[in-house]
């Protein structure tokens, strides 16, 4: 572990990171007890960094801490699923409306570059993925809030628990990406309400496809 002692950051979020990515690979499953001395040992620290960095986990929802039994990664419920795909299309639609109405030409050519992106990627579901969430959070960092920008990053951490699911569902890839396409054109037309509705409509759909 001598990177993260010589990184700048401070040792407890480097060993969340780490932790936060075990997590959404499914290297540590939802449901899982997770072995602090193990993994003290492992990364050759002691538990005082690795309990902070789970504290910080079981703020952002990954971790849940039970009383006398230690630290899990947390099992996302259905309800939960529904609470937050309803919050990220409240927010997310919110911002594309922003977007439509504000957005320079150069802005929403960035995020027509990254649907073209998303056009290539059909066959590749980790590939799609990947720049699906850019072109989200993209389109969020031109809307411009903060608040609402950390808000997102902290529902989708939680979402990615989930990770894929709703990707799995045949023909949800090729959903996913019609729906796209009618924000971009949305966005295109500089259409504020067209592009909030299509954005709710496109979470409606993933949370259907995820349940």
């Amino acid at each position: 572990m001598a990177e993260l002692s010589l990184s700048h950051r401070a040792l407890y979020e480097e060993v969340a990171e780490l932790l936060r990515q075990r997590i959404f690979t499914r290297e540590l499953v939802p449901g899982s007890w997770i072995d602090e001395l193990k993994l003290a040992e492992e990364y050759g620290i002691s538990r005082t960094p690795l309990r902070e960095a789970l504290k910080v986990l079981a703020t952002e929802g990954l971790v849940t801490m039970k009383v006398r039994r230690g630290a899990y990664v947390t099992e996302v419920s259905e309800r939960d699923l529904t609470d937050v795909y309803h919050l990220l299309a409240l927010l997310e639609s919110d911002a594309a409306g922003v977007v439509a109405a504000q957005a320079s030409e150069s802005q929403l050519k960035e995020l027509q570059g990254l649907h073209n992106e998303l056009e290539k990627a059909v066959n590749n579901r980790e590939r799609f993925f990947e720049i699906n969430e850019a072109f989200h959070m993209r389109l969020l960092e031109i809307a411009n809030n903060r608040w609402r920008d950390q808000m997102v990053a902290d529902l989708r951490k939680v979402m990615k628990l989930n990770r894929h699911n709703s990707l799995l569902k045949s023909g949800r890839i090729e959903e996913s990406l019609s729906e796209h396409r009618a924000i971009m054109a949305a966005l295109a037309a500089r259409d504020g309400d067209a592009t909030a509705q299509r954005m709710r409509e496109h979470f409606r759909n993933g949370l259907e496809a995820a349940a």
